[in-house]
């Protein structure tokens, strides 16, 4: 559900045919100003990888022939998720990539899912857009610190969304809130005080109101 909702669906999407030649996508990758598209095959069905511009470029340099089939520049052969991925399936495969391919539960070509999607659902989940400010709070320990947090805030105000970060440390973890646009400075700063007198101490505090 998570991968459908912010997939790009195939007939939407720029693709290229595993026939075409390197000149032909190419000329695709110069009209439409991505820096890389779906290969397909004859059927249109199965997704046979990715086609860089980067990687025409540098091949027409080295006296490689653009009339060459485009399969002999594929690339991201094997980087592709299903429509039913879970979170860390999509996060972890997706990295460096501008995208990653989506097939369906056959096996075929289903859409592509951008980065910048991938990002956005990210930050929408951080709440900055929605938020007042962010307190960053140090963790020594783990057990029932997040609870503490929770019930600390909650005195106050409400929790508008958590995170924590450094989960391969076992000595030190830190921990996102992000307070809610009602939140005013005189609240936050009772939450902090209280955050602190519970040995819960917060290191950083972002306001979200100020924008770079």
């Amino acid at each position: 559900m998570l991968v459908q909702s912010l997939c790009i669906p195939k007939h939407q999407c720029v693709t290229i045919s595993e026939t075409a030649t390197i000149r032909e996508a190419l000329d695709t990758l110069e009209k439409t100003g991505y820096r890389c598209v779906p290969v397909l095959d004859q059927t249109g069905q199965d997704f046979k990888g990715n086609i860089y511009k980067m990687h025409i470029y540098r091949h027409g340099m080295n006296g490689g022939s653009l009339d060459d089939n485009v399969m002999s520049l594929i690339k991201n052969t094997s980087k592709y998720i299903y429509t039913g991925s879970n979170f860390f399936e999509v996060f972890f495969s997706i990295k460096e990539l501008p995208y990653i391919a989506v097939l369906n539960d056959d096996g075929h070509f289903f859409g592509i899912l951008p980065h910048g999607k991938m990002l956005g659902m990210l930050e929408e989940a951080w709440n900055r857009d929605s938020g007042s400010y962010v307190l960053t709070v140090a963790l020594s320990e783990q057990k029932g610190a997040l609870e503490k947090i929770s019930k600390i805030v909650n005195k106050y105000s409400t929790v508008a969304s958590l995170m924590t970060l450094d989960a391969k440390s076992s000595v030190m973890r830190r921990v996102l809130i992000t307070l809610p646009t009602d939140c005013d400075e005189k609240t936050k700063k009772k939450i902090v005080k209280k955050l602190d007198e519970k040995g819960l101490r917060v290191v950083a505090v972002e306001d979200l109101s100020v924008r770079v």
